[in-house]
C-alpha cells in the first residue's frame, strides 16, 4: 500500500495488524515492512530502501524517460534469490552429462522452460536477465566441450563453434533470440 509519509504507514500498518488480529491472523514480521519508494528521502530515512516480492526485487533504477535522459525510479527486476533458484535449475539439467542429445535435443528441452523464465522475468528491466542466459551458454559450452572431444580439448575452439551456430541458427534457443546471443568469436 502506498502513503504519503513514514508517519502514515506506521498507523496503517498499525490498524492492518488490529483488523488481522480481529480475524484471528497475523502478519508475518520479516515480510512485512515500510519501504520508503521516494528515491530523493531514501538519504535521510531509516527505512529499507528495497524489497522482494513474487520473485522481483525493486529497488532504485536508472531508467531513461520517452525523451530520452536517464533518471532514477524505483522499479522491479528479477530478484538475487529467483536468479539463484533458476541458476540452480539449470545446473540440474546436467547438460554436460548428455552428450546423447544433439544440440535440437537440447533447445527442444530447454526452450520452454527458458521461454518461461524470459515472460516472467523479462517484463522488466530485461538486461537483468542477461547474466542468466550467460548461464546458460556457459554450460551449452560445456556440453560442446564434452560432446565434440576435438574441439573440446580448446576452449576457443568450442567457443567458436558455438558461436557460430548462435549467429546462423539464431533461432534454435530462445535466449538466442531474446537478443543474449553466445557472443562469436
Amino acid at each position: 500500500m502506498h502513503c504519503q509519509s513514514q508517519r502514515e504507514a506506521e498507523q496503517l500498518l498499525l490498524a492492518l495488524k488490529q483488523r488481522f488480529q480481529e480475524c484471528q491472523l497475523e502478519l508475518h514480521p520479516e515480510k512485512t515492512q515500510i519501504v520508503c519508494c521516494v528515491v530523493a528521502r531514501q538519504r535521510d530515512s531509516g527505512l529499507a530502501k528495497q524489497f522482494d516480492f513474487l520473485g522481483y526485487c525493486f529497488r532504485p533504477r536508472l531508467a531513461r524517460s520517452r525523451k530520452g535522459p536517464l533518471f532514477v525510479a524505483f522499479s522491479p527486476a528479477i530478484s538475487p534469490s529467483a536468479a539463484t533458484r533458476i541458476r540452480q535449475r539449470v545446473r540440474a539439467w546436467r547438460l554436460n552429462r548428455r552428450t546423447g542429445l544433439s544440440l535440437e535435443d537440447i533447445a527442444r528441452l530447454v526452450n520452454p522452460i527458458v521461454r518461461g523464465w524470459i515472460n516472467d522475468y523479462g517484463a522488466y528491466n530485461r538486461s537483468a536477465l542477461y547474466p542468466l542466459l550467460r548461464h546458460i551458454d556457459r554450460h551449452l559450452l560445456q556440453w560442446v566441450k564434452r560432446k565434440f572431444r576435438k574441439k573440446g580439448r580448446y576452449f576457443k575452439r568450442a567457443k567458436a563453434w558455438l558461436g557460430k551456430v548462435a549467429k546462423y541458427r539464431r533461432a534454435l534457443f530462445v535466449h538466442w533470440q531474446f537478443g543474449a546471443a553466445f557472443p562469436a568469436e
